[in-house]
């Protein structure tokens, strides 16, 4: 079927009509009348060949269809509205608008607050809204980065998509102040035999398959959907915990916990904002994106310096330039271009402990 024989106002009323369940509320949702959504109605259910809603008792229940097309008609609307939306200029000073971004609450807690700051200062306008990354992020990167402005997370999950640098950080462990089978160094016995506290996800990350390498699996005691829980959970027990360097200095003192360096060169952890090829030459978008990456390349400094009020050196056992892992190249905040195949993660395997 050709796109030009399709009315887009019919996308407007499919998703009234599907949210609401209701011709009456559907109508006076996008100002229409009920006689008007009910021919608008009838006119999808030929399209479709289906009924979409069908009456149960004294109310409308969607059909299997309906059901179906419920996500992607949200999906086809939130893009169709940032596809019309779209500016050719765009002054921070005085425009008003909503940036939606994806991200853990490291990336928030690390990048967010620095962000918001900035955009506070610059664009008094602009509104930041931070969002859970879904369990789902690598099979709905493309849908995900379609209806939002963009997606926080480090190289090494997702691909296929642009991304800007914006910095660097490494991978720490935590340990119970008190924890008396962990000396001043956290060895590799410790690593494999300790219990954990992960940070669970449905997929891999570079620092888990690293730890498969090295022959360790993670003995998983306790997972959750929170990076800035993981001390609580690990202070007065025999658990550990992988996180990020800078999130451990910020959360340094909330709980009885040591941070420790790995018993191993860990993999660098490089933090990037991906977004969709639909906000290339967004004005608005290009803005947002020239703006984190000066916001990212502050969190680490550029020429090896650490970040301000991060003292690097207060990680016990950890190697002062391996921890800052900084590399003038990944501090310039650059758009790099990826191009491998959109949504495919880009080393297979199925792990849980730690994404960002």
């Amino acid at each position: 079927m050709s796109l030009a024989s399709l009315d887009l106002n019919l996308v407007v009323a499919l998703r009234a009509l599907l949210e609401e369940r209701n011709v009456t509320r559907a109508g006076r949702r996008v100002g229409l009348s009920q006689p008007a959504m009910s021919a608008s109605l009838a006119r999808l259910r030929r399209h479709f060949d289906d009924d979409l809603l069908s009456r149960v008792g004294g109310h409308y229940e969607l059909t299997a269809l309906g059901q179906v097309l419920l996500d992607r008609t949200s999906t086809a609307c939130d893009l169709l509205e940032r596809l019309f939306t779209s500016q050719a200029d765009f002054d921070p000073a005085v425009e008003e608008r909503e940036f939606t971004i994806v991200s853990s609450d490291y990336a928030v807690a690390v990048f967010g607050a620095a962000l918001a700051r900035t955009v506070h200062e610059e664009a008094p306008g602009i509104r930041l809204r931070f969002v859970q990354t879904p369990p789902g992020i690598v099979e709905q990167a493309g849908t995900l980065l379609s209806t939002t402005e963009g997606l926080l997370m480090p190289h090494g999950i997702i691909s296929g998509f642009p991304a800007t640098e914006l910095y660097r950080d490494q991978w720490v462990f935590l340990v119970a102040d008190d924890n008396p089978e962990v000396g001043e160094r956290l060895t590799r016995d410790d690593v494999a035999r300790l219990p954990w506290v992960t940070y669970q996800r449905t997929y891999d990350a570079p620092a888990v398959r690293q730890l498969g390498m090295l022959g360790i699996e993670p003995r998983v005691e306790v997972s959750v959907d929170s990076f800035t829980v993981l001390p609580f959970l690990v202070a007065g027990t025999r658990r550990i915990a992988l996180v990020q360097a800078l999130l451990a200095e910020r959360l340094r003192g909330v709980a009885p916990v040591r941070i420790m360096a790995a018993p191993y060169e860990s993999v660098p952890l490089q933090e990037a904002l991906w977004w969709h090829p639909v906000h290339t030459h967004d004005a608005a978008h290009m803005w947002l994106r020239e703006t984190a990456a000066r916001v990212g390349a502050s969190v680490t400094g550029h020429g090896g310096r650490a970040a301000e009020g991060y003292d690097i050196q207060a990680v016990e056992g950890l190697d002062i330039r391996a921890a800052q892992g900084l590399d003038n190249q990944a501090a310039e905040g650059h758009d790099t271009p990826v191009t491998e195949g959109p949504g495919r993660p880009a080393d297979g395997g199925a792990g849980h402990p730690a994404g960002g």
